[in-house]
């Protein structure tokens, strides 16, 4: 019996046997070396298909519309806290303008960022505005996305919202 005749059998005929899931490391990943056979992984890292991005500008709308509205505003469920849109009243400013959808996020008021307030305090900042037309950021997508843990990060959205990074439809 030769010097290296037991590796063989150690580490299979390929020279590398399958790894205890003790052992693994990343560079076992990395290398290819993982515990798991490629068909046994799955898709753990995959973003849900309906996954809507809270850090990318281009899943923000902003329109400047006249008081009254005609939006009906909802709060999200506790754990995100913010408003969104429920509906849109027939003949009113926002359904003329056609920009606001429901299930819209709304993110500012004028340069002030409301995600993430209370109803009272995000409707609060919509009351107080003393423009003619008042302007209105949203995020078009599920609350989920924009609070929950794939959702943009406080500095982020502060930086968007004071950037005025949106374009006005009207």
């Amino acid at each position: 019996m030769g010097l290296f005749d037991g590796v063989k059998d150690a580490f299979g005929s390929s020279g590398m046997g399958d790894l205890d899931a003790q052992r693994e490391t990343p560079i076992d990943r990395w290398m290819g070396w993982n515990t798991k056979k490629e068909a046994e992984q799955g898709s753990v890292s995959k973003a849900p298909s309906d996954f809507i991005d809270s850090m990318d500008e281009k899943n923000y709308i902003s329109v400047n519309l006249p008081k009254p509205m005609g939006i009906v505003f909802e709060e999200n469920d506790s754990e995100f806290g913010g408003i969104f849109v429920l509906e849109i009243n027939e003949g009113s400013n926002a359904e003329t303008e056609g920009t606001v959808r429901p299930g819209d996020q709304l993110v500012a008021v004028g340069t002030k960022k409301v995600s993430g307030l209370a109803f009272e305090d995000a409707l609060g900042a919509i009351i107080e505005s003393s423009e003619e037309k008042t302007k209105l950021v949203f995020f078009r997508g599920p609350s989920k996305f924009l609070y929950g843990p794939a959702g943009a990060s406080a500095e982020w959205l502060d930086e968007f919202v004071g950037a005025a990074k949106v374009e006005s439809t009207a």
